[in-house]
């Protein structure tokens, strides 16, 4: 072969490539099929607004007894946190030298009011001035006012129960000098319980006096505590911008106790509305949105507002009762993209053959 031969063979092959090249550059693109999805219409379900909170359980009515004057204990009349009822003794503080001082003023007191009646007397026979027998009722009244004071000095070195409840463990012994304002026992009511909680100042709006509290304990996980709202604080706290809320708790079989820490369940509101599953709704920064799809088989993207969730659903409002709304496959497709909706039936393909004209064989 010679080289002019060789290289008109080259040309011919470079031209052939170029034309396969082309034929194929020629052919149409297959087209993509659209991505499989999954849809549904909203469901109605129920939703309940719950605020949760944290709050410490408080005795219904709580003292603390303290020595009002210094002395020394003669007698404890009560049992570590054992239940004491109102007007108990809880002790007896020493009261000799008030005793003896009221033993001396009623003496006086006695004496006193004999002379002003003798005085009386002779008032009326004329032996008496009257600002004798004034004198001698102001020195009457005198000491009946010491007697009073010495059985009130008495009475204040008996220290009594205010109300029923339990005493606090006591410190204290028999025997005991304590000086005034030393505590001696503190008497506890828990027959119901105050539970003081916060909540934000975003819920203030549907808290109500006498709305229900479910309130559970640590030491009961299983039982429920269910009280009612009795007082909200009418101040918001500046720094946590949160209001202070007390119910109260019955207390059957006085389990809850003063200081315990309880988790707080309040219902605000309760409603129907329509929902989809959580996976559905995607956010854009604060925007929440949906992909329904329209009567084309397209998915359009649509702003929507969410509320509250339960058991994987959330409410949501925006849309129509009877739209599409992608629940499943929302990743796999943007706004504006044609999509194909799982156990939606194909649309059957049109006949080839003419209306009115039927084919025969062999013919």
């Amino acid at each position: 072969m010679t080289a002019r031969s060789s290289r008109y063979h080259s040309a011919a092959a470079l031209v052939l490539l170029a034309l396969a090249g082309c034929g194929e550059g020629d052919k149409p693109a297959q087209a993509k099929a659209p991505p499989l999805v999954r849809a549904a219409t909203p469901t109605t379900r129920h939703f309940v607004d719950v605020v949760e909170a944290v709050g410490t359980a408080r005795a219904n009515e709580q003292v603390t007894l303290s020595s009002p004057v210094t002395e020394r204990i003669e007698r404890i009349s009560f049992t570590d946190g054992g239940y004491v009822r109102a007007g108990q003794v809880i002790a007896v503080l020493a009261q000799a030298q008030e005793r003896a001082a009221l033993a001396g003023a009623v003496a006086a007191e006695r004496q006193a009011t004999a002379q002003l009646g003798r005085l009386n007397a002779l008032t009326s026979r004329g032996f008496v001035t009257p600002a004798t027998v004034e004198q001698q009722s102001a020195l009457a009244q005198r000491a009946r006012a010491d007697a009073d004071t010495a059985r009130a000095q008495i009475t204040d070195r008996v220290v009594r129960a205010p109300f029923s409840g339990f005493a606090s463990q006591r410190l204290i012994s028999q025997g005991t000098i304590i000086s005034a304002g030393t505590p001696i026992a503190t008497i506890s009511d828990i027959a119901r319980i105050k539970l003081d909680f916060s909540v934000p100042e975003t819920a203030m709006a549907s808290l109500r006096i006498g709305e229900r509290v479910t309130a559970r304990s640590a030491a009961y996980p299983d039982v429920p505590f269910v009280g009612l709202v009795s007082s909200i604080d009418p101040v918001i706290d500046p720094t946590t911008r949160a209001a202070s809320i007390r119910a109260i708790l019955p207390n059957p079989g006085n389990r809850l106790k003063p200081g315990m820490l309880l988790t707080v369940s309040l219902v605000t509101g309760e409603r129907d509305a329509p929902a989809v599953p959580e996976l559905a709704v995607l956010g854009d920064g604060a925007e929440r949105y949906v992909y329904v799809i329209d009567r084309e088989g397209v998915a359009r993207r649509t702003k929507v507002t969410t509320g509250a969730r339960d058991g994987g659903y959330i409410e949501l409002r925006g849309i129509t009762p009877n739209a599409r709304v992608v629940t499943e496959g929302v990743v796999k497709i943007d706004d504006g993209v044609k999509v194909k909706v799982e156990g939606d039936k194909d649309k059957p393909a049109k006949s080839a053959s003419k209306p009115g004209i039927t084919r025969q064989s062999g013919t």
